[in-house]
């Protein structure tokens, strides 16, 4: 067999129509195409969808093999949908060196799963007291575009003003973690009248909006970009909403648990829900589904934080922050976004696959399913409903928190420059 014809399928959710795929590319778009000695894909009820790309994943390779891998990771990716991922640079050693950044963009290649991006630190070790190497990760193999601090705060904000400014040189972007250090210190949940009734250190909303209201301030005088990591917020939903009105160079991602689970689920003090930023009110979740339904909050990113059970398997605070996210992930946008009407099937391509790929500057990936584009291709099947079990995970590590829930879709078939990753619902 020479590619995959894919027969029937809806492109974005439009009238059915068949793809061939031939040498890492989308060779022709039409109806009764020939197979031509292609393997053919029987796509009738499917959406097909542009590769995800996703801005915000953790690998944990270099370092937490024991969480994640690089290959463990990308499978999960390749399950979820996803041709590309970004790799956050929390790994240990930390991502700031040429080096490192070339080692885990290696270690994406060789599995083979998707594409790997590493992101770069902002500063050494992630100890935001000095610069790290931005200009030799960005000249290394691995191209690296975006740099954050993810998991800590660019909190000094003359550091901040200078990685934004170091970045202009090659089109860079910083990716904040928007969170005030002295504002969140020991804090557990999201501050309000539960956390006082749980017993569990508030964390305030203004500890996350004061830091994206300076570093949205310091893009503009400095005409770099900026981007949002994990908005949580109703407040941060409008200082975002702000910038872009006085066309101010900012776009901001949300995570599919900020869309979906709300603070109410501490009450169980399962650390499964524990997460950084942490889950928020109703109003937060239901002020993030319409910033991301009217395009004020960009990209939908996973923020996939793998961890082994003994970092979640404790008592609340002493359990890790953080959650899976890629294999759940467009199942969960369905659920919060399309079928309530507030997206279509072209506005999740654009919030999940050509967004994040221009956000970071990934040329082979986020493009439409046309005629010499790469065929990097998903195929959805909307109409079925799967309850999530964590042994069915490909991660190293179990912190669903969506654990026996009933959630809508299934991803059937994955393709990565033409050749299938997933087929059938397995990877191959």
């Amino acid at each position: 067999m020479t590619g995959y014809l894919i027969r029937g399928a809806a492109v974005l959710g439009g009238d059915p129509t068949d793809l061939l795929l031939r040498d890492g590319v989308v060779a022709e778009v039409g109806t009764g195409l020939d197979a031509a000695g292609a393997e053919v894909v029987d796509a009738a009820g499917l959406v097909a969808l542009p590769g995800l790309v996703d801005l915000h994943t953790h690998l944990r390779e270099p370092g937490r093999e024991d969480a994640e891998t690089v290959e463990t990771g990308t499978r999960a990716a390749a399950l979820g949908g996803f041709t590309a991922v970004h790799a956050m640079a929390n790994t240990e050693p930390v991502a700031d060196t040429a080096g490192v950044v070339e080692q885990v963009w290696r270690l994406g290649r060789e599995a083979g799963y998707c594409d790997v991006y590493p992101v770069g630190a902002v500063t050494v070790g992630l100890a935001g007291e000095r610069l790290a190497e931005l200009g030799a990760m960005a000249d290394s193999a691995a191209r690296v575009r975006v740099f954050s601090d993810d998991g800590c705060c660019v909190s000094d904000a003359v550091l901040m003003r200078r990685a934004l400014e170091y970045v202009k040189a090659f089109d860079g972007v910083v990716a904040q973690h928007a969170q005030e250090p002295r504002l969140t210190e020991g804090a557990q949940m999201n501050e309000g009248e539960l956390s006082g009734r749980l017993g569990l250190t508030g964390w305030p909303a203004v500890a996350e909006e004061a830091i994206i209201a300076r570093d949205c301030l310091l893009a503009a005088h400095v005409g770099s970009r900026l981007h949002v990591c994990h908005v949580s917020t109703a407040g941060s939903v409008e200082i975002v909403r702000d910038a872009k009105r006085k066309g101010w160079n900012v776009t901001a991602e949300a995570c599919p648990h900020h869309l979906l689970l709300t603070d109410d689920l501490a009450a169980t003090y399962d650390p499964i829900y524990k997460v950084n930023p942490p889950l928020r009110s109703g109003v937060d979740v239901e002020a993030l589904r319409a910033g991301l339904a009217d395009g004020t909050i960009d990209v939908v990113a996973t923020d996939h934080a793998p961890h082994p059970h003994e970092d979640k398997d404790c008592e609340w605070a002493a359990a890790a922050f953080g959650m899976l996210g890629l294999e759940t992930a467009l199942s969960i946008v369905q659920e919060t976004m399309v079928d309530p009407g507030l997206l279509d099937w072209a506005g999740v391509a654009e919030r999940m696959s050509y967004a994040p790929a221009r956000i970071g500057r990934v040329a082979d990936h986020g493009r439409p399913i046309e005629v010499g584009n790469p065929a990097n291709v998903l195929l959805y099947d909307p109409a079925v409903r799967r309850v999530v079990e964590p042994s069915e995970s490909a991660s190293l590590s179990r912190n669903t928190p969506y654990r026996g829930m009933e959630l809508p879709g299934r991803v059937v078939a994955t393709f990565l420059r033409g050749h299938a990753t997933v087929l059938d619902g397995k990877l191959q």
